[in-house]
């Protein structure tokens, strides 16, 4: 099988390979995500219950009030946070708290990841080199 690469933008640099956790919800930080544990709190979400820490989140976009930059940071410090996060369009909130944690993150990738990613899949996000590498299990 050929190793498929998808390019991307770079938002927060650096280099991780990780497993994927994938959304097709926005999500908000602030109140969506608790930050001491890094699970998904909003009931609402598709993500409820399930831990984001460690992993590569793929989603749509971010959403709500700009302390999620800072709710996003706070996970960091606590070691909650997400590995990376590749996201369809970066907003401020998101990119800001990623950047401030040192977050790997891209955005607007050339192909629809949600057609090619799925719970699981392991990728090398490389926001240096703007691309995503899919890794065979």
């Amino acid at each position: 099988m050929k190793q498929k690469i998808v390019k991307c933008r770079k938002i927060s640099k650096g280099r991780v390979t990780g497993e994927v956790i994938v959304t097709r919800d926005s999500l908000s930080f602030l109140g969506g995500v608790d930050p001491n544990t890094g699970i998904v709190i909003d009931s609402h979400h598709e993500l409820y219950g399930r831990k984001i820490s460690g992993k590569i989140l793929v989603m749509p976009s971010g959403k709500g009030s700009t302390v999620g930059s800072y709710v996003l940071y706070q996970m960091y410090k606590n070691k909650t946070a997400p590995l990376g996060i590749i996201a369809l369009e970066a907003e401020p909130i998101i990119a800001t708290g990623a950047i401030m944690a040192g977050i790997s993150m891209v955005d607007q990738p050339k192909d629809n990841i949600f057609d090619l990613l799925k719970d699981g899949d392991v990728v090398e996000l490389d926001a240096d080199a703007c691309y995503i590498k899919f890794i065979e299990k």
